[in-house]
């Protein structure tokens, strides 16, 4: 294959198991909210789910719009009419960024109830386990793949802690600034916490791998992680300034200019 076939073809697959390991994990912590024996554990688990009901509907729906965009695209004319079925994916995803709630709406409740309201506890609590995670992979076999999602991964934690204290510190001095930013706030936390799945996934596929286990199966997750970190993570930082350093821009024109 050409080579941008396959970045469109590892874009489409990055995502999709970004967003399914991220959906994965919310679900986990709903049952652990419910049914763990600890009482501070099944708090931790719920603050930890409400976090995550945003970033698992809008950012997954949004990206879902990337990954059948791609799939339309990687057909060429084909995959625009309607004998390869692309075009239909593509036409259905749309709705998934509507229905249940916009994005604009998810990346509200990600502001207000989500990040404003404990002052950014919860979103902190979230970076420090993500901290954790580079840790591990600072102490992994030294691999060139676990280097590259390590040097992404803390660049884009960095950047979304940044705007958690952003987002804390200014909702109710200056709400139109916060809220001008409120959908890039959610694609960036989103981003973030699908590529932590993935650097989670790639730590346990490098194990798995040097015991012989499914090699083959190993490395294709090893693959798809590092992709994701140099090619989708590595989108966090402008996202940071665009929200921080962006909302002027955003407010600038008039109603009437519009």
């Amino acid at each position: 294959h050409h080579p941008d076939v396959k970045r469109m073809l590892m874009t489409m697959r990055a995502y999709t198991e970004g967003c399914r390991a991220m959906a994965s994990v919310a679900a986990a912590a709903y049952d652990a909210a419910h049914h763990h024996p600890d009482a501070e554990a099944r708090k931790q688990n719920q603050a930890f789910y409400e976090f995550m009901v945003p970033l698992v509907k809008g950012y997954s729906t949004e990206m879902s719009l990337e990954v059948t965009s791609l799939g339309v695209q990687v057909h060429g004319g084909m995959g625009f009419i309607e004998e390869t079925g692309a075009a239909q994916y593509y036409r259905d995803a749309k709705i998934l960024t509507i229905y249940e709630g916009t994005t604009a709406i998810q990346a509200n409740d990600l502001v207000g109830r989500k990040t404003a309201r404990d002052g950014g506890q919860t979103a902190k609590a979230i970076a420090a386990q993500i901290e954790k995670t580079e840790a591990e992979l600072a102490k992994s076999d030294s691999s060139a793949a676990a280097a590259a999602v390590l040097k992404r991964l803390k660049a884009a934690r960095e950047a979304f802690v940044q705007v958690v204290d952003f987002v804390a510190g200014q909702t109710k001095a200056s709400p139109n600034a916060v809220f001008a930013g409120s959908v890039p706030y959610l694609m960036l936390a989103g981003n973030l916490v699908a590529g932590w799945q993935l650097a989670r996934s790639l730590i346990i596929a490098q194990d798995l791998a040097s015991h012989n286990v499914d090699v083959d199966f190993m490395q294709a997750k090893i693959a798809t992680a590092r992709f994701y970190a140099e090619h989708i993570l590595a989108k966090a930082p402008g996202l940071r300034d665009s929200i921080v350093d962006g909302a002027e821009s955003v407010t600038a024109l008039a109603a009437d200019m519009y």
